[in-house]
């Protein structure tokens, strides 16, 4: 008798097991989707934040520079990531937005995008996904705060190389009352891509224009009739 309940109990357990298995890939799949969605949406309003349309030629959407895998530790970028390139008339790139992830965020990774500019210096920098905990470390999203817009006009050399922490780390940006994990974080990131951009310069910023970039862009002879 204790053995039939005993079997009874674990054939219950399995089928809960399994029905809580389902119902949680079902899930994750089902909103996967949107998830990436909701992302890519973000980084695209971002990008014409950091570099709106008045200050560059191309389509920064598509005119890209892909990542080569030997830098995606350093960006803390797990898939991969492409670099938007913004350019003159002309074709002269005069800045690029560099996707990168904060790996230490307080509530895990933090996915930003910063934009460089031809001479060094930041373009701007917005953050594009967190979990960090609201009213304390959310003050890193623009809309929340305007600490972000700190970063604005920044090089590796301003502020010098030791003072790129945060203030209690006796560095020169400031914390959040009670959060000073997230900022941290977001600090030393961008500092990643400072350095990223200067040692492999000549080489993002000479970058030819993508294929994607062209096709988006092959002008139409309206001038001429199909026969």
């Amino acid at each position: 008798m204790l053995k039939r309940s005993m079997a009874s109990n674990a054939v219950v357990l399995t089928l809960f097991a399994l029905i809580t298995a389902g119902t949680l890939a079902v899930t994750q799949i089902t909103t996967r989707e949107p998830i990436q969605r909701a992302i890519r949406e973000a980084s695209a309003r971002a990008l014409l934040e950091i570099i709106p349309l008045d200050q560059h030629s191309n389509d920064i959407l598509v005119d890209t520079y892909p990542i080569p895998r030997r830098y995606w530790a350093q960006l803390g970028l797990k898939d991969g990531g492409k670099i938007n390139l913004a350019r003159e008339e002309g074709g002269r790139i005069s800045a690029v937005i560099v996707p990168t992830v904060a790996p230490d965020g307080y509530g895990g990774p933090i996915r930003m995008l910063v934009g460089v500019n031809r001479d060094g210096t930041i373009a701007g920098v917005r953050v594009t996904s967190h979990s960090e905990t609201p009213g304390l470390g959310d003050k890193i999203e623009v809309k929340k705060s305007d600490w972000i817009l700190g970063f604005n006009g920044k090089s590796l050399q301003d502020p010098p190389p030791g003072q790129w922490t945060v203030q209690k780390d006796g560095g020169a940006f400031d914390q959040f009352s009670g959060a000073t994990i997230t900022p941290r974080a977001v600090v030393t990131q961008v500092r990643e891509v400072l350095q990223f951009i200067a040692r492999h310069r000549e080489e993002i910023f000479s970058a030819p224009v993508s294929e994607r970039a062209v096709e988006v862009e092959q002008p139409t002879d309206s001038g001429q009739e199909e026969q």
